[in-house]
This record gives structure tokens, C-alpha cells and sequence, in this order.
């Protein structure tokens, strides 16, 4: 089923379809709405979020509604995956519906026991957060974390992860920003050496905060056709993981509608049919989007194969074009570099 929805969303993209008779591959998935820390580079700080976390209703409902054609979904938001107290459980829920699951966290509350419930669990990759080298710069950009113990939870983690020769990938990530960019070799120098750890990331701001310029492509987005939709904590759904941070329109509503329906809704047929002809810069979120858009064989790449394949295949891809093996022009513009590490230590 999930290689016969591939298939009818790679002829949609290429055929620049308004309508597409299938569902994405992935979603990115706010289960909680609630921080436990203030980050200046964040959209929270921009769009005030409630303490809140999402109904079971909502969850079971995306859930069973992808559960076919899903190939994963990535539990994270404006919120901290860890606060929500249900966050095991909806790993579980996705694992039971066949569907992979993916998360990101600031470590904060990444202590031994709940270091040890995620390996126990059977969540497929987890990204950590730690944008710095130094406490000073690190605790610049993570207000209300201490540098030393997230540092110490991160190494402890990934070190139970390698003892147990667990498959979880683990991506050490910092977001490039002016107040870090001079960390940027220390950082990779330090999480290459820690066992465990399987990709050291430095990613390109994409929040609009510190980086205000718009992507100018021309090529229309393909999250439009594959996903990733998002999905906030109160069930709306908005048609890319940048669009709710850049004051677009949902396209629909998980509590009143069902997911085929929201996502060939006249909103996003409109977002299509904008996109197809070149037109997306009337779209005042797509003007505005620092989100790079890759290059048509790339999208058709991604769809080709199943979602866990092109998580392990990109950084491979980014890594060639960054060495410049492969054309610029396959990730244009160039947002992050990655280092593959062989976790076999």
C-alpha cells in the first residue's frame, strides 16, 4: 500500500496535480504545546503557545487516518516531547499502526530513566538539540538550561544507546546563528567523539527570526505533494512544517474532518495550483519561507523510496553536493552539513 501511495504522489508532483489521490509520507506532529525553556530564535516567542497537550481523540485520529500510507511522524511542534506525559505511549500507538516515529528534544528532562523508556521504546531516530560549544553561548540561546547537565544527559544517552547496540539513530544538532557560528568546529569536533552518536548536524537557521530573507525558488514546494503536514496540538493541520510559524491559514481540522479530506481541501488545491505555475510568491508565507527546495530529482528520489531509506540516503546526498561531488544545484539553497559518523565503535 505505502509504495502504491509513493507512487500516485511522485506522478502528482510531477504532473504539478492540483488534486492527489493519496496521503503524505510523513507528519510532523505537535503532541504538546508545552516548553520548559525560552529560546530566542524559537516561533514560540512570536506565537504564544497554551500549556496544553493533544486530545488522544485528535492522535488516534491522525493516526488511523495514515496508518496506510504513513511512513512516519515526527512528535514534535513548539512543544518539548518530553513534557507530554503521553509521549511513550503515542511512540507505542504509532509502532502498533505501523507507522515509524521520530522526535527532537533540549535534554532537559533527558535523565537515566527516561533515557532508558526511549531505548526501551521503539522510536527510530531522535535528534538532540544543543546549540553551542561554550556555557556562555549555549545558555544564551537555551534560557532556563544548564549547559553541564544537558551536555551530561546527551553523552550518558547516547552511550547507553551504544552499550546496548541499539538501531536508534541519534543526530547531535546545533542551529547556525550569528552568537554560534564561531563554535561551529569545536561542536563537531566534540560530538564526533562521543560513541553512539551517529550524525553531528549544523543546520541553517529556517525560523524567519534571525534569518529574515525569503526563498526565491522557483520550483514549486514539494511538501505540498509529500508532506510534511503539520499538525498542531488542538487538531489543526497546516500544509508544511513552516507554514503555522509564518501566519499562513490552516487547511483544515482533525477534529471536524477526516485527513483525505483535509488534504485535498480547497486550501491546499489553491497552495497547488499557485505552486504549479510559478505564482508562489504571491503566497505571503511561501515569500517569506527560508526553507530550501531540492531539486526535482531529489523530491523524486524521495519518493521512490521508502521514508526510512531517504532519512539514511540525504545526509550521503548532502554530503556529496557539500564536497562538491554532486551539483549545487541538487539543494539550493545549501541550509545545513551534516558528518556521518560510524557508530560501530
Amino acid at each position: 500500500m505505502r509504495w502504491w501511495n509513493r507512487a500516485k504522489l511522485l506522478w502528482s508532483y510531477l504532473r504539478k496535480s492540483e488534486r492527489v489521490p493519496a496521503l503524505p509520507v510523513e507528519y510532523i506532529v505537535e503532541t504538546t504545546a508545552k516548553c520548559n525553556l525560552y529560546c530566542p530564535m524559537c516561533p514560540r516567542e512570536t506565537h504564544k503557545q497554551p500549556k496544553e497537550d493533544m486530545a488522544d481523540e485528535i492522535f488516534e485520529r491522525l493516526v488511523q487516518g495514515a496508518r496506510r500510507t504513513g511512513e512516519h511522524m515526527m512528535l514534535i511542534g513548539l512543544g518539548e516531547p518530553l513534557m507530554d506525559t503521553d509521549i511513550f505511549d503515542r511512540i507505542e500507538y504509532c509502532e502498533r499502526h505501523g507507522v515509524s516515529t521520530l522526535l527532537s528534544t533540549n535534554g532537559v528532562l533527558l535523565d537515566e530513566k527516561a533515557a532508558q523508556k526511549l531505548l526501551d521504546s521503539k522510536l527510530e531516530h531522535i535528534t538532540l538539540s544543543f546549540d553551542g560549544s561554550t556555557k556562555e553561548t549555549f545558555e544564551h540561546y537555551r534560557k532556563g538550561a544548564r549547559f553541564e547537565r544537558v551536555r551530561d544527559n546527551f553523552v550518558r544517552f547516547a552511550q547507553m544507546k551504544h552499550e546496548r547496540g541499539s538501531k536508534m539513530q541519534i543526530v547531535i544538532q546545533m542551529v547556525k546563528m550569528p552568537g554560534n557560528a564561531h563554535e561551529i568546529d569545536a561542536f563537531r569536533a566534540y560530538w564526533s567523539a562521543v560513541p553512539g552518536v551517529d550524525q553531528v548536524r549544523v543546520k541553517e537557521d529556517e525560523t524567519n527570526l534571525v534569518q529574515p530573507e525569503g526563498n526565491r525558488e522557483s520550483r514549486p514546494c514539494h511538501y505540498l505533494w509529500r508532506g510534511a503536514m503539520y499538525v498542531k496540538h488542538d487538531g489543526r493541520v497546516y500544509p508544511c512544517c513552516q507554514s503555522y510559524m509564518l501566519d499562513g491559514a490552516p487547511v483544515g481540522d482533525l477534529r471536524d474532518q477526516p485527513l483525505d479530506e483535509i488534504f485535498n481541501s480547497d486550501q491546499m488545491r489553491q497552495l497547488r495550483r499557485l505552486h504549479a505555475v510559478g505564482r508562489a510568491g504571491e503566497i505571503d508565507m511561501c515569500a517569506r519561507c527560508c526553507t530550501a527546495v531540492p531539486h526535482p530529482l531529489l523530491v523524486a528520489g524521495s519518493l521512490v523510496l521508502h521514508g526510512k531509506w531517504v532519512r539514511r540516503a540525504m545526509p550521503v546526498v548532502e554530503r556529496l553536493v557539500y564536497g562538491r561531488k554532486l551539483p549545487k544545484e541538487l539543494l539550493k539553497p545549501a541550509r545545513e552539513d551534516l558528518i556521518q559518523i560510524n557508530s560501530k565503535r
